[in-house]
């Protein structure tokens, strides 16, 4: 009998705000909400940006917007020019000795004037190096909101923003679920929680790897740290070693922008087969560095300044609508580039019932399929078709093909790029066609929030979650109309909020296309349903018990959400804390105890190939 995985805490932070709580996914349908909802949102982003700003101004440093000069001077971009020189007459300068090449390039002459300086003299050509500034062609970003710095609510030391963003993000999941982390944690062997979490591209900013690859071009010292906090799964060993303290499975799986489901996989596997109780499932991206950018931009893969504005050529517009950078099945040029960290904590159904967690929904599955032969890397292939239909024919199999025709929903990848519109459509219109569901309403949450590439799909999840929580599915409000080249018979795409209610939803579906052909497509069933499942699996007295035990749950997780919403953020960060050596172990031929650690971790492993040995 499989174990059911189990959503019971989410957290996180984008250019929406706070994901536990939906505060971020409430920035998202803001429009759309009552009075005293509205309020609450702007009142708890206030807090998190850490400035007096009135209503018109929280609402405007938050979602996508121009990118702010604490990231980069998006009109000025500093860089390197090279500059072929050819003397009419000599050049002589003097330079301190130490400052001198260890090579002297060709054609120099150097003359000591005394210990300390030296004469060069050129009269040669030669190639130079001058600094020297461009405007950035893309200027949209989804950006974190304003004033709000991660790394000042912790000590940092130097850590690369992405780093950062998983600190707040895994600890807002912690204070969500409403467990006390360090009691679960006895409850279960060391070796029964798994992390899986990462980055597809790695830390590049200068305090990661970005800053290792460059130090020498730009006449500086790589640091110790460099290195080693670039690595991809950099946010997996933070939150093991800095927050969790956990001794599970642990590691990330990467796949462009399908990342946090292909994460997600790997969580719900080892739930199902019984390999852990608890899965702690993440991604942390930080891209919005002019680097990064440039080469995105490079491809044609982001929507520029000017592209922007021939979009709006009959609004005869001076300055492009950022806020409307990104425009999925729509007409449109390209996507706008985000920053995000979201995690999810997964639990067994029996240790669901143990605890009294609380259940924001289950795992049905998630299916990964590769696209085959490609003539371009990065574009589109036929995957997508397989993950997209083997995840609605395994959701027809849970909720029954009335439940799928009537009440479910996809949270679609809508990058808002040309090809992705008119690829995607065709793919989800087509299962729609499949699976008789005449008018299957799309979520594109990338127009309000940006690509956040690994991360994507969790920001997807979120607001999945946020739907359960508050009844409206996010119109795709900076679109018009649907483009003419999108397949939408059987596909319901609307800029409008649609108000349907907190049990209107059975599953949706979260979709996900990476370069390279990494797609994805995973289901999430909603708490009704979940619920639903387990009174099958337990009696009535063992979900009675359950009820009583989560009261206590939710009246945790609601002082936890209180307290950051007024502001008081107080991240999980445990340096040198508990340090286990060989002094704390002991081990026998049966199992290992951890010093600290209540539950011993056992040995007896049953024989997988018992029929064969």
């Amino acid at each position: 009998m499989l174990s059911l995985p189990i959503i019971v805490g989410f957290g996180g932070i984008n250019s929406s705000g706070r994901s536990s709580g939906h505060h971020g996914y409430a920035r998202t349908v803001f429009d759309a909400l009552p009075a005293d909802q509205q309020q609450l949102t702007v009142d708890s982003l206030k807090q998190l940006m850490g400035q007096e700003l009135s209503r018109d101004e929280v609402l405007a440093n938050t979602l996508i917007r121009r990118i702010e000069a604490a990231y980069f001077d998006a009109d000025a971009v500093s860089w390197n020019k090279k500059l072929p020189l050819t003397p009419s007459e000599t050049i002589r300068f003097t330079v301190t000795a130490r400052n001198m090449p260890s090579v002297v390039p060709e054609g120099w002459t150097v003359n000591p004037i005394d210990g300390k300086n030296v004469e060069v003299v050129i009269n040669d050509p030669v190639d130079m190096l001058v600094r020297d500034y461009m405007e950035a062609k893309v200027k949209a970003a989804g950006q974190l909101p304003s004033g709000f710095e991660p790394g000042k609510l912790y000590q940092s030391r130097n850590h690369p923003r992405g780093l950062q963003m998983t600190i707040f993000a895994a600890s807002d999941a912690l204070g969500n679920m409403g467990l006390d982390w360090q009691q679960l944690q006895q409850q279960i062997p060391a070796d029964q929680i798994s992390v899986y979490a990462g980055s597809a591209m790695g830390q590049l900013d200068s305090t990661g790897h970005g800053g290792m690859l460059n130090s020498r071009a730009l006449g500086k010292r790589v640091t110790s740290k460099q290195c080693a906090l670039g690595f991809a799964e950099m946010p997996a060993d933070f939150v093991n070693a800095y927050v969790l303290g956990s001794m599970g499975s642990t590691g990330t799986s990467m796949g462009a922008c399908a990342s946090f489901l292909y994460n997600l996989r790997h969580g719900i596997d080892d739930i199902r087969n019984g390999h852990t109780r608890i899965a702690i499932i993440g991604n942390s991206e930080a891209p919005i560095n002019a680097e990064i950018m440039e080469g995105y931009a490079a491809m044609g893969a982001l929507a520029s300044d000017e592209e922007l504005l021939a979009l709006d050529a009959a609004k005869a517009l001076a300055d492009p609508d950022y806020r409307r950078a990104c425009r999925p099945f729509a007409e449109n040029c390209g996507f706008t580039i985000a920053e995000s960290a979201q995690f999810i904590i997964l639990m067994d159904d029996k240790l669901v019932m143990e605890t009294g967690a609380s259940i924001h929904a289950a795992v049905g599955d998630v299916f990964v399929n590769a696209d085959g032969h490609k003539k371009s890397i990065s574009a589109p292939g036929v995957g997508n078709y397989i993950t997209v239909a083997k995840a609605v024919g395994s959701a027809k199999g849970i909720v029954g093909a009335e439940s799928i025709a009537q009440r479910s929903y996809v949270h679609a990848h809508g990058t808002g790029t040309p090809k992705n519109r008119e690829t995607e459509s065709h793919i989800l219109n087509e299962t729609a066609k499949a699976f008789d569901i005449a008018q299957w309403p799309v979520a594109a949450v990338k127009c309000y929030l940006g690509h956040s590439i690994g991360v994507a799909s969790g920001d997807q999840i979120v607001s999945a979650l946020g739907v359960w929580q508050h009844g409206i599915i996010p119109g795709i409000a900076t679109i018009d109309r649907v483009a003419d080249d999108v397949h939408h018979s059987h596909l319901d795409i609307s800029p409008e909020h649609k108000s349907v209610g907190v049990e209107a939803m059975d599953v949706t579906f979260i979709n996900a296309k990476g370069f390279g052909g990494n797609n994805a497509t995973g289901y999430l069933l909603a708490p009704h349903v979940a619920k639903r499942m387990l009174a099958k699996r337990y009696t009535a007295d063992e979900m009675a018990s359950y009820q009583q035990k989560n009261l206590a749950v939710v009246a945790a997780a609601a002082a936890f959400d209180r307290k950051n919403s007024a502001g008081e953020h107080a991240p999980q960060y445990f340096f040198d804390h508990q340090v286990r050596d060989d002094q704390h172990i002991q081990l026998t031929a049966n199992e290992i105890t951890v010093a600290g650690y209540h539950q011993p971790i056992s040995l007896d492993i049953a024989n997988p190939y018992a029929d064969m040995s």
